[in-house]
């Protein structure tokens, strides 16, 4: 296993001896990082980089490990990483305490290591594990792309951070052309692998990670474009309908296109915020509605707050 791909795991001791013992134990198998105070271990929990799991001595001076774990379970961006303690403090009541604040098993010390490995191990198979039902509750089912949950977060996230920095924002609505009559007379298996690969393709337009696509529902999609201005989004919109084409998936009965086609409804948002977050979608929307309304397999968009 590569370096990158190693849980990390920090390991909060005062003592130099314990700390490398314990990475020692571990370095073969994870990532060790190491934090000699509490202070240190905060800022490596808060980092760019968090651990996957912290083993964390209770006894150290300035800032014990009760009061670390208090910081970490009161911090949204900490309270899910789960914390061992290992500490020489032996008593049932101890024990009770750290488990109460949040910890997810006690070791005492002397300590057998190939009991720590193994918890340690167990506690991460369930991390992983927590992680995978995250990701799926953001999955849409059939196109495993992101859902609409995903998408009514980052949007609001991301709409907060263009009405901050004052930065444009742009929203895209795209609709599978006549997908009924595709629907009706190749079948819905059909139907299932259209979306299959129209999700693909939306995905392949877009070119920077900020960017977005989630299936809205039914056979309509959504691109979420940050920091892209009209200009920059129609250029999306149009790889997004070139893209479609180019899978050539044949539609007998559509009045668009000889193969499958998609509508774009596309708004953008200004430097002046004078939209909310519900008008700006409904503009995004109502685009759509004339995308279709003129012929479909096109693209129709505006711009609010110049």
């Amino acid at each position: 296993m590569h370096q990158k791909d190693k849980a990390r795991i920090l390991i909060v001791d005062d003592e130099k001896m314990n700390l490398k013992v314990l990475a020692d134990l571990l370095k073969d198998e994870y990532t060790p990082v190491l934090a000699r105070n509490g202070e240190q271990a905060l800022q490596h929990a808060l980092s760019e980089t968090p651990p996957d799991l912290i083993l964390l001595d209770v006894i150290m001076p300035d800032m014990g490990g009760y009061e670390v774990i208090k910081t970490l379970k009161n911090n949204d961006k900490t309270n899910n990483i789960p914390i061992i303690f290992v500490t020489a403090l032996n008593s049932f009541q101890d024990e009770e305490r750290g488990l109460m604040l949040g910890a997810v098993d006690y070791i005492t010390k002397p300590y057998s290591p190939p009991i720590v490995k193994m918890r340690v191990r167990n506690h991460l198979r369930i991390v992983h594990q927590y992680k995978l039902l995250d990701q799926l509750a953001y999955l849409d089912g059939l196109t495993e792309i992101s859902n609409r949950r995903r998408f009514e977060e980052v949007f609001q996230k991301e709409w907060a951070r263009s009405s901050r920095n004052g930065t444009p924002f742009s929203l895209a609505m795209v609709d599978v052309d006549f997908f009924k009559q595709f629907n009706d007379h190749y079948g819905h298996a059909m139907g299932d692998i259209a979306l299959q690969q129209i999700a693909r393709a939306l995905e392949c337009a877009l070119r920077r990670p900020a960017d977005l696509v989630a299936r809205y529902g039914g056979e309509e999609f959504v691109l979420l474009l940050p920091e892209t201005d009209a200009l920059a989004a129609h250029d999306v919109a149009l790889r997004c309908l070139q893209k479609v084409a180019d899978l050539q998936i044949p539609h007998l009965y559509s009045q668009a296109a000889d193969s499958v086609s998609v509508s774009v409804g596309l708004v953008t948002k200004g430097i002046d915020d004078i939209a909310s977050p519900q008008s700006f979608i409904l503009s995004a929307d109502k685009n759509l509605y004339l995308a279709k309304e003129r012929g479909r397999n096109r693209i129709v968009g505006s711009v609010i707050g110049l």
